[in-house]
């Protein structure tokens, strides 16, 4: 019953096929008389013009006399549109492709399927044995490959792809009669592969198709896996992989297809990684400078013939220095060869080459820059090797910026994909670098890999900020990113805990209040040297009032909080008193920062911001003043209880009134409220202070001295704002007089 039903499917799915095989012939034919008398029309069209400038040759006074035919021309052409080209997307034809043929892809994809099922059926009921099986697999793979070779005239990507999946038929065929039935030993084995991989690359120059010989490929590649038994022999495979990239090279060559050599760069690479990394030997230095020339050679091809490199040379380049630098760098220390930066010297030396040929020739385009990107970041390499940074994250680190250098100089979007993956694997690298500070207690001050490997990190990130802020070609039209704005901040961000942690890890075995104190002034002076350098570094403005508001943070949380442990330590002898001294240089940038930054910065948009100084500049001055004043007056912990509640009775008012006096007095001269609503908020604060809390705690004297100090104050206080309403107010009656005289 099943045989039956199995019967009538097919012959209706013949009859199906054959129904529209005969209307897609009759479709063709219709597009082909089309095409006929599409092309029939330009012709018709050049007689007519050719008729009509005859006309013009034999009259000519037709034409208007205030208007000669050179400047109707040059109207005209003024008049016409020049039609820009469009580049197209580099993943585009991919696209197309894979929509046009899909259908075709699944139905060999199925088909082959189709047959495996249809063997496994067989094989179950007995029907035929291991010999007649593989058989079954070799003769349907030469047939769907014959099939292919009539079809590829008029159905060339059709033909190309079930040609492949014939080939693939083949390798598998191979595969299973060697490790499954054993049909052969490994040597026969591999010698059908090899013919198989042999003849396919071949059928694919024959037919001139590109398809075909990514499918060959991916099976030449894939045929050492398949027909392995799990004892390594490493020369003999990569004398087959260097033939078969040989192979490659030439058709390449040949035929100008890129997508070959990228194919062979990928799984050869992948398994110089695994060799290297499972077995590292002497030998395997030899395999990868053989696969260096070659793939160096395949991306150079037309920049030899044309001085051109596109963009599939130009990451080629990239990648095969770098990837050959990693695996040959990582076997001398494996191995503990000297000296491991004549590689990196080689490949520099080798790229320095054709940098000095566009330099002779005057030529500063693409190649270029390229080679000198190339060069200077093999050379820097070489200078991180030596000083035995972490391997990975200097090679990913220099390499991230060569390819947003590139990308910068070309303008081609793929260097910027490549950039936007490696720069979190950079970061990632980075994370793990400073492990390191964890497992080791004797690190040298800065000459030590964390430190000497985060610099390397922090260059490449001060060369990715200037790249980013400098765009070159398109610094008129930049128009800042989601994720060119994340790569920035992740850079300082990556940039301050790198110094942090080296200055932490060398004061770590002071007490924790020193570490806390010594941190947030390293924090604050690192706010300063980015707004020192605002301009260079192209900080926007909102950037700016928002690093302000986290600057005056700092400098509350340093004054507040921080510096009191730091007292303390310095009364209990665990500190020299002179330590204290150091963060008094906290006020250098801010004095900076009020008196450069914020006059000429956005910060002031807002009102609040008033009130952020001036709780900035309360807090920080009445802290610093309670600080030396207990130092100054204590020579031990108990003794600084008394001297702090001395303070803040009968001093911190005082300190108050002045301060409320100076806010109010700015915001009269310059004509700025919330200053004035500061002034008076602060001095209401003190008032409730002294009034409900103060005058109850202290003695008879101190009560009269608070109050005298605090009256004259108040009282100074009041006669200058007086006076100043009263300047005010004659400057004001002058300049209307002034106005009237002159009208």
């Amino acid at each position: 019953m099943n045989e039956f039903i199995t019967v009538v499917i097919l012959i209706v799915i013949f009859i199906i096929f054959n129904n529209l095989n005969t209307k897609i012939r009759r479709l063709e034919k219709e597009i082909t008389d089309l095409n006929h008398k599409i092309n029939k029309a330009p012709a018709q069209s050049e007689v007519i013009q050719k008729k009509t400038s005859t006309e013009e040759t034999i009259i000519p006074q037709q034409a208007p006399s205030h208007q000669t035919t050179p400047e109707r021309i040059r109207n005209r052409e003024e008049n016409e549109e020049i039609p820009i080209p469009v580049q197209k997307d580099w993943l585009a034809p991919v696209f197309d492709f894979l929509k046009q043929n899909a259908l075709t892809i699944i139905g060999i994809f199925t088909l082959v399927l189709g047959i495996g099922y249809f063997v496994k059926y067989a094989i179950d009921k007995n029907w035929i044995g291991e010999t007649a099986r593989a058989g079954i697999g070799f003769f349907t793979g030469a047939g769907i490959i014959i099939i292919g070779h009539f079809l590829r005239k008029n159905y060339t990507a059709f033909a190309s792809i079930i040609t492949g999946g014939g080939i693939a038929m083949l390798y598998f065929t191979s595969t299973i009669a060697f490790r499954e039935y054993h049909l052969f030993t490994q040597n026969t084995a591999f010698i059908i592969t090899a013919l198989i991989t042999a003849a396919s690359i071949i059928l694919s120059y024959y037919y001139k198709s590109e398809v075909l010989i990514i499918f060959s490929l991916i099976g030449g590649f894939s045929a050492p896996l398949m027909i392995s038994t799990g004892q390594s022999n490493y020369p003999f495979l990569f004398i087959y992989l260097t033939l078969l990239n040989i192979g490659m090279l030439i058709v390449s060559f040949l035929q100008h297809w890129k997508s070959v050599g990228w194919t062979a760069y990928i799984f050869t690479t992948a398994y110089l990684f695994y060799w290297t990394n499972e077995s590292p030997q002497l030998l395997s230095i030899a395999f990868y400078m053989i696969s260096y020339v070659i793939f160096y050679l395949f991306a150079l091809h037309n920049y030899i013939r044309k001085n051109i490199l596109s963009t599939s040379d130009i990451l080629i380049l990239a990648f095969a220095n770098f990837s050959s630098v990693l695996g040959l760098l990582y076997i001398f220390d494996t191995l503990a060869y000297e000296p491991p930066i004549i590689f990196p010297l080689v490949f520099a030396a080798v790229n320095s080459i054709l940098l000095f040929r566009e330099y002779g020739r005057k030529n500063f385009g693409v190649a270029y820059s390229v080679f000198a990107g190339l060069v200077t970041s093999l050379i820097t390499i070489a200078i991180a090797i030596q000083f035995k940074t972490h391997l990975i994250t200097s090679i990913w680190a220099i390499e991230a910026t060569l390819l947003l250098f590139i990308w910068k100089k070309t303008g081609h979007k793929i260097f910027k994909i490549f950039f936007y993956i490696l720069f979190p694997l950079v970061m990632i690298a980075q994370i793990i670098t400073w492990t390191e500070y964890l497992e080791t207690t004797d690190f040298n001050i800065i000459f030590n890999p964390p430190f000497i490997t985060s610099s390397f990190t922090i260059v490449s990130l001060i060369i990715n900020l200037y790249l980013l802020s400098n765009t070159g070609k398109e610094s008129q039209e930049k128009v800042n990113t989601f994720f060119e704005d994340l790569v920035t901040i992740v850079s300082y961000g990556v940039i301050y805990i790198s110094l942090l942690l080296e200055l932490t890890y060398h004061v770590s075995g002071m007490p924790w209040s020193a570490i806390v104190g010594i941190g947030l002034l390293f924090s604050i002076y690192y706010l300063f040297i980015l707004f020192f350098f605002r301009k260079p570094l192209s900080i926007r403005s909102d950037v700016q009032t928002v690093l302000i508001y986290l600057f005056f943070f700092l400098i509350i949380l340093n004054t507040s909080i921080s510096t009191l442990p730091v007292v303390t330590a310095v009364l209990m002898k665990k500190l020299h008193s002179s330590f204290y001294l150091l963060h008094l240089l906290q006020w250098i940038p801010f004095i900076y920062v009020c008196s450069r930054i914020i006059p000429s910065s956005e910060f002031h948009k807002l009102r609040i911001s008033y009130w952020i100084l001036s709780l900035t500049l309360i807090i920080s001055v009445s802290c610093e003043l309670h600080h030396s004043y207990v130092l100054m007056v204590s020579n031990d912990l108990p003794h600084s209880y008394e001297a702090s509640a001395h303070f803040n009775i009968l001093y911190l008012p005082i300190v108050w009134t002045i301060l409320a006096s100076i806010f109010i007095y700015i915001g009269l001269k310059k004509d700025i409220q919330e200053y004035n609503k500061v002034g008076f908020a602060l001095i209401g604060l003190m008032v409730l202070k002294l009034y409900g809390y103060d005058v109850w705690q202290m003695d008879n004297i101190s009560r009269i001295s608070a109050f005298i100090a605090l009256g004259i104050i108040l009282l100074l206080s009041s006669f200058t704002f007086q006076r100043l309403k009263n300047i005010i107010r004659n400057m004001v009656d002058k300049k209307d007089k002034n106005e009237e005289t002159t009208d």
